[in-house]
């Protein structure tokens, strides 16, 4: 495997609860994890289990609590704020919504020009050239860079998004459910062009997402999150073909099997997922774990490797 480009060491980002001082929000607790160089690594898990937090406090958008993330060899949350805008070049984000994440007041030419501006990238006249090369990338049309965002569509203003992450010629982008708000078909199509990209530049990337469908087809290494923890984390095809966490084999049974007559067996967890203000104690999953024993409440089950490059967070050997 590659050197390790990106590395998130004990990372906890907790926010104040309004009105009580006393109570924090842990939307991550303790996460760590490595993405190399070139790969693109899956974080995987349901709506409140610290995705999109553990994406903004890579690239501190929000302020984490404690830990490190070692960006090539350079700890980004021990810097200034003068010291990250160095390093805000190499890193970029595709946000969720291709809606809200465009000024409507800007031209598309405006929009991927400020981040060239702002980089000091492509001056003066070279910059409408340069921004009609990375529309092409993407696979949109050059002479539609003085529209706004308004008069195009989902998957349009998506590949908008992704041709301003790239404008500036960046090492590591998060993709922050880059795909989740667009159609099935005009996932695949952005979801090809992910994939043709981070070939074509060498990129490496952090994808957040929810379907492991997705994450399957585009993934190299996958870390699996429940309510701020790390539960397992390895290789693509390890993991999808001998899962050893209990929440991660339930995520995979809940996976549609495209093919007629085939059934698959559910493994259903019970209630929702517990309130980041008050985790439950021990193993944050306990509660909904079917295979929860007495010691699960009063042990926190450390990251142990089970096989080269995987890892679980669970003290029971013996789940099927």
């Amino acid at each position: 495997m590659s050197k390790a480009l990106l590395r998130v060491e004990s990372l906890r980002t907790h926010f104040p609860v309004r009105g009580d001082r006393r109570r924090v929000v842990r939307a991550v607790d303790d996460v760590t994890f490595e993405v190399p160089a070139g790969r693109i690594v899956g974080l995987v898990g349901e709506s409140g289990s610290g995705k999109t937090t553990i994406g903004r406090s890579i690239l501190r958008l929000v302020q984490a609590t404690s830990g490190r993330v070692i960006f090539d060899g350079t700890d980004l949350l021990a810097l200034s704020e003068r010291e990250m805008r160095g390093f805000r070049r190499q890193l970029q984000i595709i946000f969720q919504d291709p809606f809200s994440s465009l000024n409507p007041r800007m031209t598309v030419a405006e929009i991927i020009g400020e981040a060239l501006l702002t980089h000091d990238l492509a001056p003066g006249k070279s910059r409408r050239p340069r921004t009609a090369e990375l529309l092409e990338r993407v696979g949109l049309d050059a002479a539609q860079m003085d529209r706004y965002p308004h008069e195009f569509s989902g998957g349009q203003r998506q590949r908008i998004g992704i041709a301003r992450a790239i404008a500036v010629e960046p090492q590591f982008i998060v993709a922050d459910e880059a795909v989740s708000a667009l159609d099935v078909s005009v996932q695949a199509q952005v979801l090809n062009l992910l994939l043709d990209l981070q070939q074509a530049l060498g990129l490496t990337m952090l994808f957040i997402a929810h379907d492991l469908a997705v994450v399957e087809y585009l993934c190299d290494d996958v870390v699996v999150l429940y309510l701020g923890r790390v539960m397992e984390r390895a290789p693509r095809e390890r993991l999808y073909t001998g899962a050893r966490h209990p929440y991660t084999k339930a995520l995979l049974s809940a996976v549609p099997v495209p093919e007629l007559g085939h059934i698959r067996d559910r493994m259903l967890l019970k209630g929702d997922i517990p309130s980041p203000i008050d985790p439950p104690s021990g193993c944050v999953f306990r509660t909904r774990c079917p295979y929860a024993i007495g010691d699960c409440a009063s042990v926190v089950p450390p990251l142990v490797e089970v096989a080269p490059g995987h890892a679980k967070a669970c003290i029971r050997d013996d789940v099927p």
